[in-house]
């Protein structure tokens, strides 16, 4: 249901710039004034060994646990293998769970929305139910622990840093080592601060005052916003967070109004409506 509000209230949707077009887009098609401010760039992890070894072993592992989204786009994109193709034919040929070996292991709708497009079985895919209370690692393993244990090997597929060393939390890879389990870990894509240009510092700034509603997915992108607007007082701005750790984050850097939610576009919606 399409709800107009007042020209006055906008959202600031901080996440990647590809997933912020696309947030940006169901947000207005719900009459909710969105914009994109992309606080974190995302950049393809260049050729190396280790990558050409993950695309051709993948079928090797038990299971591959892909962080996000853009871990299953920059694998499968810089991937020769068709793998998640043959996957999906060995599917459609043969129902029996046995032809389908490698789970793919999904933190939240946005990771298993993008492995079916990439042509990943939905047979093959092991998430947090649909109203879990959080999409993290902690509501993964709650769901797959079952299957770690001694000799059971998998492959974490994350993003790294500036300089494409792993990034991120190692409490999954931390459990699978007490089961037992062997983990290796890809690093498929580069997650950097972005370059702000003038007109976005402006609009930065400008929504540290007047109003504006900041959607934050990622701790990260709110020290990346402290890091290119170091002396900004953030008292008078509002955030809304998709997880408490977030939340922290914000509420850290100074936000006067933190107000947490779930992740899904419904909860998100919902709160939007309630601080309109």
């Amino acid at each position: 249901m399409r709800v107009d509000r007042e020209p006055g209230m906008r959202v600031l949707v901080t996440r990647p710039a590809h997933d912020a077009v696309e947030w940006v887009r169901r947000l207005s098609e719900l009459g909710i004034a969105a914009e994109a401010l992309p606080l974190i760039d995302i950049a393809p992890e260049p050729p190396n060994p280790a990558l050409l070894a993950a695309h051709q072993h993948l079928g090797d592992y038990d299971a591959a646990m892909f962080v996000s989204g853009n871990a299953v786009t920059h694998f499968k994109m810089g991937s020769d293998h068709l793998f998640f193709e043959e996957k999906r034919a060995v599917a459609q040929a043969d129902q029996a769970p046995i032809a389908i070996k490698t789970r793919a292991w999904s933190p939240g709708p946005g990771t298993t929305a993008a492995l079916l497009a990439a042509g990943w079985p939905a047979a093959g895919i092991d998430a947090p139910a649909p109203d879990a209370g959080q999409f993290d690692s902690e509501a993964l393993w709650a769901r797959v622990a079952p299957q770690a244990h001694a000799g059971v090997r998998v492959l974490l597929v994350r993003g790294g840093d500036a300089q494409g060393r792993a990034a991120g939390r190692d409490w999954l890879r931390e459990r699978l080592a007490e089961a037992g389990a062997r983990v290796d870990t890809v690093v498929v894509y580069r997650r950097r601060a972005p370059t702000l240009d003038g007109a976005h510092r402006q609009r930065a700034r400008a929504a540290a005052t007047d109003g504006t509603l900041w959607l934050f997915s990622s701790a990260e992108a709110i020290a990346n916003l402290r890091q290119c607007l170091a002396d900004t007082d953030w008292r008078a701005a509002r955030a809304l967070v998709t997880h408490p750790r977030i939340g922290a984050a914000a509420r850290a850097a100074g936000f006067g109004q933190v107000v947490d939610t779930h992740p899904s576009l419904d909860a998100v919606r919902a709160s939007i409506e309630s601080l309109a």
